[in-house]
């Protein structure tokens, strides 16, 4: 013979042994956060179409596929709207052969320079160089664009410190 007192003290672990498996499975349908991008001297370059109509302080969205291209294009972004990335600045790179792992280490190191400047100890925002490919050197192309981006996603507006 059970008593009352028992059979709601039964229930109640019961219930509390449930539980943790709800818990559990309400984790699973917790949507994942947004993986951090890292975007380097690769993910775009001189050749990349629509990168050369970008001027300096100006927004842009990440390389796209455009059917109409056939390629993949960047399409300039006004900052207020928000962009994946934004120019804070050009290098020129010394005259010479071509060579490439070279420019991008005075890429990194110079684009690093004016990073440090605009931003100094900033931790949510990160940078890439865009470099001359040897195509565009060979034409005679020496800027590094410099690009300033939020690994966590979208820049809400432009990223420039206001002077």
């Amino acid at each position: 013979m059970t008593t009352a007192a028992g059979q709601a003290a039964r229930g109640r672990s019961r219930r509390l042994a449930f539980l943790p498996g709800v818990l559990a499975l309400g984790a699973l349908f917790v949507p994942p956060a947004a993986p951090m991008v890292t975007k380097g001297d690769t993910f775009l370059n001189a050749r990349t179409t629509g990168v050369l109509n970008i001027e300096n302080g100006e927004c842009f969205d990440d390389p796209a596929y455009s059917a109409g291209a056939g390629e993949d294009v960047v399409v300039y972004r006004p900052c207020a709207e928000g962009a994946g990335n934004q120019v804070y600045g050009f290098v020129h790179a010394e005259d010479g052969p071509w060579d490439r792992p070279a420019l991008a280490a005075f890429a990194w190191e110079s684009c690093g320079r004016g990073f440090a400047h605009y931003w100094p100890g900033e931790t949510r925002l990160d940078f890439y160089p865009v470099l001359p490919t040897a195509e565009t050197w060979a034409d005679g192309d020496r800027d590094v664009m410099c690009v300033v981006y939020d690994p966590a996603g979208r820049l809400a507006r432009s990223a420039l410190p206001r002077n």
